[in-house]
């Protein structure tokens, strides 16, 4: 199995894939981890750190050259390979390639996963890097380049071959990604439920984390939640209203101030990715499962986003699970649209396990 694993700077795949490596290890399965970029110094010895790509584009294009041969070269003598690259860069030599076609075709890869965080996630570790020269624009304008990147750099060497985007959100997701990679078995379940209309509802926040747990504990999932920055034009809009230049939010287990200005600027982008995205991860999964809960005034927590992921996954023609906690009926929307309604996560795990979704 070969495993190519993109994602810009910021991400820290380095870290994040090592752990996946003690994961498969732990479950007797030998994986051999290339990072490129390590490579790459490694052989460029002159190079000082977090400069690679500042020298001529003439030399980096060798110098990546050189380490794919040794990668390929490697490939044929690992029952598990992952290599952690990028499909992409925008340096100061712009928006460049960070791949050769023919180096990946001879790589053979049976997988390509685009690693992606949130833009102030990313905003932090490059921050701690000393990494400022790239505003919060170019940071969520380059993740998705790199997503298209990475879909058009799989389909161009072989259209048979997965592609997936997965969110890195804490480290608790390396356990989704062995389970993508080395349990194929596994069903892979979008998961949908309410956010921005519940962000500071205590308590029907704890009723959607409990659900999106049980949930991983069984499936393959992608969930929303481990990349939410739809909070931040709220923030902003907030913050603008009390006089600040700032938006404070939590990230990374710390607080960190993002420039107000520069947060309006990306509204739009977070808008239209985050309506891209999440389909896109309804149709790379096998079936979608909803969590709709109850508001304190004892209406449903719906919304219209949940409601858009259900009829999309329903035109997909994916299997569509509504898990409907709330005391308020279902409209004809839903019940149109789901394969299967539940009272509650007890009843949808006892059907799971009835059709064998579930490994016993």
């Amino acid at each position: 199995m070969i495993i190519v694993v993109t994602g810009m700077v910021g991400i820290d795949k380095k870290s994040y894939l090592e752990k996946v490596c003690r994961i498969a290890e732990s479950k007797g399965k030998e994986v051999f981890l290339c990072n490129v970029g390590n490579m790459m110094y490694s052989e460029a010895t002159d190079v000082a750190p977090g400069k690679i790509l500042d020298i001529p584009m003439k030399r980096l294009s060798s110098l990546r050259r050189s380490i794919f041969k040794d990668i390929i070269a490697k490939a044929g003598n690992c029952a598990n390979l992952i290599v952690n690259t990028h499909a992409t860069f925008r340096w100061r030599h712009g928006l460049f390639p960070a791949v050769d076609f023919d180096q990946m075709r001879q790589l053979g890869a049976d997988m390509y996963i685009c690693l992606i965080d949130g833009v102030a996630a990313l905003h932090s570790r490059l921050s701690k890097q000393h990494f400022t020269r790239h505003a919060l624009k170019d940071l969520i304008v380059w993740r998705e380049e790199e997503i298209i990147g990475t879909e058009m750099l799989c389909k161009g060497i072989n259209e048979q071959v997965p592609f997936y985007c997965l969110a890195r959100g804490t480290e608790e997701t390396a356990e989704t990604f062995y389970k993508l990679v080395f349990e194929g078995q596994n069903k892979k379940a979008y998961l949908s439920f309410p956010m921005t209309a519940v962000a500071e509802m205590e308590t029907v926040k704890k009723e959607i984390d409990e659900f999106r747990q049980e949930m991983k504990r069984y499936f393959t999932c992608f969930d929303p939640g481990d990349l939410e920055e739809s909070h931040l034009p709220h923030y902003a809009r907030k913050a603008a209203q009390e006089g600040q230049d700032f938006v404070e939010v939590q990230s990374l287990g710390q607080t960190i101030r993002l420039d107000l200005q520069q947060v309006r600027q990306i509204e739009r982008d977070i808008n239209s990715q985050t309506y891209a995205r999440d389909f896109m991860l309804i149709d790379q999964a096998d079936m979608i499962i909803s969590f709709i809960p109850t508001l304190p005034d004892g209406r449903a927590a719906i919304s219209s986003g949940v409601e858009r992921e259900l009829q999309h996954a329903h035109e997909a023609a994916k299997e569509v699970y509504v898990i409907w906690a709330a005391k308020q009926n279902p409209s004809i929307f839903v019940t149109q649209t789901a394969t299967k309604l539940f009272n509650s996560v007890g009843d949808a795990m006892k059907f799971f396990k009835s059709k064998k979704y579930i490994r016993q």
